[in-house]
């Protein structure tokens, strides 16, 4: 057996044996100290931690990264002393996927506490292994009465505010991680790869803002090594290491995974790129993203498919219809067309998403979008970014695809939709409903809108009339680009109750302070 540390073991809701101590102190160096002697030792090392991606009530993906030519192995346990530990025999990595990689966890309990640790041995020599990684998860209930609890958000070293060590980096992550939630939903933007990251930012106060950097984060990204780069930035942060270690992750993609507002086909007009397909970088952001995170239907992922958009299950009371509102656009335009079957999701997108939606008997089922459908986003003085173009008639454009789901979900008789996004860089709560709306053909639902949790916040979007939203609540700033030592982060938390299927949405900020909260009541088409 690999070398384990005698640390004493804090309790469930607290990093597992000390694992993600041990981790901080092998993180990679970013300010030119010395490499830890373990590394220099010729032996793997996984600085980078662990995380668990897409959790069932009996399966998981586990993702490590080495820093050099390694066979991953994965041992779980139902206790933290890895008595009757079974082991689960992961890849090679290799520098085709940048010594990245995942191994598929089967036949789990369901509704239960799995410790895991990931060992990292030599390809020529399994006795020579680096140091374990610990982490840990729940696995998705089997029984109702168990409920479901997970927090979202998005947008993370966005505007130029990147990991501050003087404010203690991601803090937020490690606020988020004592809420012990079941798993964690990144609603997209987990990266800004057309974001610079300066070494300091002056604010309006005068203060100064000081950030980690890195060369790749230095320039826009284009290359894969500097998407790669991308990734790994904001793994430098210890918050965001412990949370991997305890909170499973959902993870979409949006825009600034690859550019500010792309869509498929796009030429850009930048003079900071020098490759101007918006196509050729997609791919290498993709390739990237697809290494960086433990996503089932990905390349290496145990569902196979190279696709973002897919249903999480977790359990009788939740099914999570993962979206991606980028990859199958159309161009971004005035979106006044009054035919458009390509949409925001793509016509193939569409099908899937009811067929998945027909098919569901969770008692809620959660929409995961990566970008708002009410609120009126901006591309440029005469196009449009998301759904909403701003004209509160009937459907045009993008809202076309839009009224086609929602009249599909009130015919079928599909109860229990609610929206969750990030985005916009504020936190807001929507009501849509066909009394107010142009369009009255579909059921009421609710939007909940959240982020950032490390990026600039930006004032309020104006609401497009269309599907008749009520905007019951928003926080937002008075000015653009408000930085996060100026402002709290932002991120939401949803409770669903076992005993009795409601569900409870909190719009928090960083600091413990509950915002708004919404209870909805299960088994209705619409409320």
């Amino acid at each position: 057996m690999p070398y384990r540390p005698r640390i004493p073991s804090p309790d469930r809701r607290t990093v597992l044996r000390g694992s993600l101590v041990a981790t901080a102190a092998l993180a990679l160096p970013v300010t030119g100290a010395a490499a830890p002697a373990f590394a220099r030792s010729g032996r793997p090392d996984a600085a980078w931690g662990v995380q668990v991606g897409d959790v069932t009530s009996s399966s998981a993906l586990v993702w490590v990264r080495s820093d050099r030519p390694a066979r991953m192995v994965v041992e779980t346990s139902a206790t933290e002393s890895f008595r009757r530990a079974r082991t689960w025999h992961g890849p090679l990595l290799g520098a085709g996927t940048d010594f990245t990689g995942t191994t598929p966890l089967y036949g789990l309990p369901p509704g239960e506490q799995v410790h895991y640790r990931v060992t990292l041995a030599a390809p020529d020599d399994p006795r020579r292994t680096g140091e374990p990684v610990y982490g840990t998860f729940r696995t998705a209930p089997a029984r109702r009465r168990d409920g479901v609890r997970f927090l979202w958000s998005g947008d993370i070293a966005g505007q130029g505010w990147g990991i501050n060590p003087d404010i203690g980096g991601y803090r937020v992550y490690d606020e988020m991680r004592r809420l012990d939630p079941d798993f964690f939903l990144c609603s997209g933007d987990n990266i800004y790869a057309d974001g610079v990251i300066e070494p300091s930012v002056t604010l309006p106060d005068g203060r100064v803002w000081h950030n980690v950097t890195t060369e790749e984060k230095a320039k826009v990204a284009e290359t894969l090594a500097e998407y790669r780069g991308n990734f790994r930035y904001n793994l430098l942060d210890d918050n965001l290491r412990r949370f991997n270690a305890q909170v499973p992750s959902v993870i979409q993609w949006d825009d600034h995974e690859v550019r500010n507002n792309w869509y498929p086909g796009q030429i850009l007009d930048d003079a900071r790129y020098a490759e101007k397909n918006v196509d050729v970088l997609a791919a290498r952001s993709m390739q990237a993203f697809g290494e960086y995170f433990p996503v089932s239907t990905l390349h290496g992922g145990p569902v196979g498919g190279d696709r973002v958009h897919r249903v999480v299950r977790h359990g009788p009371l939740l099914d999570l219809f993962v979206l991606d509102m980028r990859t199958f656009r159309n161009a971004n335009s005035p979106g006044r067309q009054p035919d458009d079957t390509t949409g925001i999701l793509g016509a193939e997108q569409l099908a899937w998403l009811k067929r998945e939606l027909s098919k569901s008997r969770a008692v809620w089922k959660v929409i995961a979008a990566d970008m708002p459908l009410g609120l009126v986003v901006a591309d440029g003085a005469t196009d449009f970014e998301a759904v909403a173009q701003g004209d509160p008639g009937a459907p045009l454009g993008r809202e076309l695809q839009i009224a086609e789901l929602l009249r599909f979900i009130k015919h079928r008789r599909i109860t229990g939709t609610v929206w969750l996004t990030a985005d916009v860089h504020y936190t807001s709560a929507q009501h849509y409903a066909p009394e107010r709306a142009a369009f009255k053909d579909f059921a009421p639902f609710w939007e909940f809108v959240t982020g950032p949790l490390a990026a600039g916040q930006f004032p309020s979007n104006a609401l497009d009339g269309t599907f008749g939203p009520d905007q019951v609540f928003v926080q937002a700033p008075d000015r653009a680009n408000v930085s996060p030592m100026e402002t709290p982060a932002l991120f939401g938390e949803v409770d669903i109750d076992g005993d009795s299927g409601e569900l409870t949405v909190r719009l928090r900020e960083q600091g413990g302070s509950v915002l708004f909260s919404k209870v909805l009541q299960p088994g209705h088409v619409g409320q």
